[in-house]
């Protein structure tokens, strides 16, 4: 019997060691997460296109019972008739359903996903010394201060700007509010940029904005709620500044929806995030995002304004003119050795034709050698740990040679982690 078990225990062995245990990890969290992304986004969307279509009602009985607005949909064969009251209806039902379970989960999903693939290869992933030369458990604490810092100072200023006495002095506070997040999401992306390897910086802006969005439903919205509730049983008139705080942070939420989702597909956009200027269009690309969200926000309340799209399409034309791909010169990495003739060899015979000078995928270049050695790490990812790379192995690299890869990736890596 424990003969016959024995290749199976084998096996879980071979994958633990190979890495293929964590390789299903990654990929089971990355379902999930973009699962439960799905389930908040498309209630977000939802209500907000729901608020911005609802109508003032005309039957004396809904404006009796306190109908702030109502519309008629039909969906799936079926008629609906939502209807939204201000505060709460007279009589509170006792089965209500609540929306927090999707951000939750999007939130906690994403972050084991970033604990598992960037924090746990901090030195991989975080740390490019072109950018900025630091230790790995450095920048481990600084990845993390962005998420919580970003929450309280969004929150902060939020509650200094705060909300109007009137409805022009609210709309002024709103504008102001609006410019003040958007210079400080500028600044944390440019802040990023200068001292995270190029992809990792474009994931932890969009991590903090996502956090600022999870933390807005965990820290305003939902209490907020709670305590509505709780004055409407208890025969007490709720405070109206709740539902203004909830309706504001779920407005910023809206907006902060696409350029979450640009950070978190970034990964596929080397040409972006390896460029000198990846800060400027990370900035470019969300504020775009943000626009067009803006637009659609609009339309549902009627309206067609030509700006948005004038403007969001000369940030991606502008986008497109920046990230044209520059030559640059070979940059030597301090203290690194010598590439090894054998590993030469095998990136000149598989590596090269899609990465040199004229032709380069991705913008990565290694048809020099100190420019192999400055993507030591990314090779070795992507040759020797996921072994996504050549792509679908066009050009034929074999088992040994991928063992060469991460035979030197192991002797070179020494010295960095040794800092």
């Amino acid at each position: 019997m424990v003969l016959h078990h024995l290749p199976g225990f084998l096996r879980v062995l071979a994958a633990i060691t190979s890495g293929l245990i964590a390789e299903w990890v990654h990929l089971l969290l990355r379902w999930l997460h973009v699962i439960v992304g799905i389930a908040w986004i498309g209630a977000s969307f939802y209500f907000v296109w729901l608020d911005n279509h609802l109508e003032k009602p005309r039957e004396p009985e809904l404006l009796r019972k306190g109908v702030d607005g109502e519309l008629w949909a039909v969906h799936g064969g079926g008629f609906y008739n939502p209807q939204k009251y201000m505060l709460a209806p007279p009589g509170l039902p006792e089965r209500l359903h609540w929306f927090y379970w999707e951000s939750y989960a999007t939130w906690l999903s994403g972050f084991a996903l970033f604990v598992a693939i960037y924090l746990l290869n901090a030195q991989t992933y975080l740390v490019d010394p072109r950018v900025h030369d630091w230790p790995a458990w450095l920048a481990i604490a600084t990845a993390l201060g962005f998420l919580l810092l970003g929450w309280v100072v969004y929150d902060l200023l939020c509650r200094l700007i705060g909300t109007g006495r009137d409805a022009a002095d609210e709309a002024f506070r709103e504008r102001l509010l609006g410019v003040a997040v958007a210079v400080f999401v500028a600044a944390s992306s440019w802040i990023a940029c200068e001292l995270f390897a190029g992809r990792a910086a474009y994931l932890i802006v969009g991590a903090m904005l996502a956090t600022i969005m999870s933390a807005n439903v965990l820290m305003v919205i939902i209490p907020g709620q709670r305590k509505v509730i709780a004055a409407m049983r208890a025969g007490q008139s709720p405070d109206a500044i709740h539902g203004k705080r909830g309706k504001q942070r779920s407005v910023h939420n809206t907006y902060f929806t696409l350029p979450v989702l640009f950070a978190m597909l970034s990964n596929h956009a080397a040409m972006l995030y390896q460029h000198p200027l990846n800060g400027l269009l990370l900035i470019l690309m969300m504020a775009m995002g943000a626009i067009i969200r803006y637009w659609f926000v609009t339309r549902h309340r009627g309206l067609q304004r030509p700006w948005p799209w004038l403007a969001s399409s000369a940030m991606l034309l502008a986008g497109i003119v920046i990230a044209i791909p520059v030559a640059r010169e070979p940059v030597p990495q301090a203290g690194a050795v010598e590439l090894p003739p054998a590993v030469r060899v095998v990136v000149e015979q598989h590596c090269v034709g899609c990465h040199r000078a004229g032709a380069a995928s991705k913008n990565i270049r290694l048809d020099e050698p100190t420019l192999v050695i400055s993507q030591r790490d990314a090779i070795y990812q992507q040759v020797v740990v996921t072994r996504q790379m050549p792509l679908n192995n066009a050009t034929g690299i074999s088992d040994q040679e991928r063992a060469l890869i991460g035979r030197w990736f192991a002797e070179a890596g020494q010295p960095r982690q040794a800092r």
